[in-house]
């Protein structure tokens, strides 16, 4: 009898062992194809992950601020950015963007406000350059005069091998730069003169006769620069103004967004 019921209860053990064997391994089927479908899923979203990382890394490598010095006396420092192609070569020229700098600040202030990268990663050759005086560049007695301002920026424009430019000039730069157009304004492509000093040296007359597309930039704060040198600039017989909302004299430190965009779509106008 002992036996007997031993026999049982092993099969009855056998039984129960075999109908949880094959519950759990309907359930793995069931489950199979969604957690097939998770890991690929996971593993798709990682390769993209990845794709976007190298995407911007590479963009990041290929954007490049050189350093350089401008050969003659005195030594001019000066910072360009271009894009390199994905052969480590300059990417074709298109228009070329020379940027002067204000009285506390030299080319770095152009590098670090990224807007030597932003015009690189849009295709301009973009150039800032430290005054004599200022920054890493030498004095110089040479431009201590009206026609030595003229003649500096003639010298950085041939020695850097720079054709039609557009040029950037604001505050104290306005010395070099507002000269420089009235009587050589048909060498440039384009001026973006922000607030710049000295424009009410000159008459009605002299601005009425230079014909350089003008982007003329201040801050709605500026009531000082700003507003004095918007009221000689717009004689400028092709010129257009723009405000940049909530902002003083170093406008585009304050605003770099609104300052890029407005500079963008000048520099788009021109080509």
């Amino acid at each position: 009898m002992l036996p007997e019921r031993l026999t049982m209860a092993l099969i009855r053990t056998r039984l129960g062992l075999l109908v949880l064997g094959v519950l759990v391994t309907f359930v793995l089927y069931l489950l199979l194809p969604a957690i097939q479908h998770e890991r690929f899923t996971s593993r798709a979203g990682s390769h993209k992950a990845q794709a976007r990382a190298e995407e911007k890394g590479q963009r990041d490598v290929n954007v490049t601020v050189l350093t350089g010095t401008i050969a003659g006396s005195p030594s001019i420092l000066f910072r360009e950015g271009f894009l390199l192609q994905r052969d480590g070569t300059p990417s074709p020229k298109r228009l070329e963007v020379i940027f002067l700098h204000g009285q506390a600040f030299t080319s770095k202030t152009w590098e670090d406000l990224g807007t030597l990268t932003l015009l690189s990663e849009e295709g301009y050759r973009s150039i800032a350059i430290d005054l004599p005086g200022y920054g890493n560049s030498l004095p110089s007695d040479a431009v201590s005069t009206e026609q030595g301002r003229v003649a500096f920026l003639q010298h950085v424009l041939k020695e850097l091998g720079i054709q039609r430019p557009v040029l950037i000039s604001p505050s104290m730069s306005g010395r070099y730069s507002i000269p420089f157009v009235l009587v050589h304004g048909a060498q440039l492509k384009g001026f973006v003169p922000i607030a710049p000093v000295g424009t009410q040296d000159y008459t009605s007359q002299q601005y009425q006769q230079v014909q350089t597309p003008t982007l003329i930039v201040y801050g709605e704060r500026d009531t000082g620069l700003g507003a004095q040198s918007l009221q000689s600039l717009q004689q400028l017989p092709k010129h257009k103004a723009v405000a940049l909302p909530d902002a003083g004299h170093a406008c585009y430190l304050e605003k770099p967004h609104e300052f890029h965009e407005a500079l963008l779509a000048f520099l788009g106008e021109l080509q």
